[in-house]
């Protein structure tokens, strides 16, 4: 009698293990489903944004390839981003363009933006510098020049207009010189003047500078030959290959030379907008593109 009884209890157990295991197996399988369904739809979602970012011109070449990294990592993606001077890209927010997030490459342009609304200012940061070398064509035998060689008004130069960042950073060195290269309105030098408002008059430059819209126009000016010298970033001579360095501004003759990043005011993707430029800043495979491209992380 206890054989029997001990026979039904083994078999009774025996049940409620496969029972037991059974529930186990369907829970996990619905837990498991679910999972895929929030990934596949945490994934759709990402893939139905499309930012729209305005970014310096000096960024061009680097902002394409940290673009296609992200979209392939995230599903994000991007609308023709708008590459243009500094000041360029305030003028079209002024005037109505949309934007998710604007990169410029001057602190000065990025604080205009901030005044005029453009931009949320608690997300700003600085995500780059860079260096203001001397260039001159790729067929050019100069080399090792300096400002003060610039100042024997011996050669002839190619700078940014007052929209272009580079621009400003090339007269705020060009007015340290002795005798000065140029003359700022208010009478500031170095990183005391914003390098827009001034003139060539009356210094050794005088008749001897072509200013360009754009640091690749005023490269093509070095290249081509019609200036001995331009003044650009050191990224430009990575980003468009058809000049080389023959010289550099010191650091302590122009301001500091920081790309801030910030997202716009009237961004529709506000928070993803935030997710990928803090992604352009830490992620190494971004950085490693930054890096190749001559810019260093602020």
């Amino acid at each position: 009698m206890k054989a029997v009884f001990k026979k039904a209890v083994a078999s009774a157990a025996a049940l409620a293990m496969v029972a037991a295991c059974a529930l186990t197996g369907c829970s996990g399988q619905s837990a498991s489903s679910a999972s895929s369904e929030a990934s596949s739809s945490s994934a759709a979602a990402q893939s139905d944004v499309q930012l729209q970012i305005f970014a310096a011109n000096s960024l061009s070449k680097a902002m394409e390839e940290v673009q296609a990294i992200y979209t392939e990592q995230t599903g994000v993606t991007f609308a023709d981003t708008q590459y243009e001077a500094s000041g360029t890209l305030n003028e079209m927010l002024g005037g109505g363009a949309y934007a998710d997030a604007l990169i410029t490459a001057s602190k000065a342009t990025m604080d205009s933006a901030v005044e005029a609304g453009y931009v949320d200012d608690a997300t700003r940061f600085d995500m780059f510098t860079n260096d203001l070398v001397i260039v001159s064509g790729m067929d050019s035998a100069l080399a090792d020049i300096t400002l003060e060689d610039i100042a024997s008004g011996s050669y002839t130069l190619a700078v940014g207009d007052a929209n272009v960042p580079a621009g400003n950073y090339a007269k705020q060195s060009l007015s340290t010189t002795m005798p000065p290269c140029w003359i700022s309105a208010d009478g500031t030098t170095g990183k005391d003047c914003s390098g827009k408002d001034g003139t060539f008059e009356g210094t050794p430059l005088e008749g001897k500078v072509t200013e360009g819209s754009s640091v690749g126009n005023v490269c093509n000016y070095a290249n081509s030959g019609d200036v001995d010298l331009a003044m650009v970033y050191s990224s430009d001579v990575y980003r468009f290959g058809n000049v080389k360095q023959v010289g550099i501004a010191p650091n302590d003759t122009h301001k500091a030379i920081l790309y801030p990043a910030a997202v716009c005011a009237d961004s529709a993707y506000p928070e993803e907008t935030k997710a990928f430029l803090d992604w352009c800043f830490t992620n190494e495979d971004a950085i490693k593109v930054w890096q190749e491209w001559g810019f260093e992380m602020a």
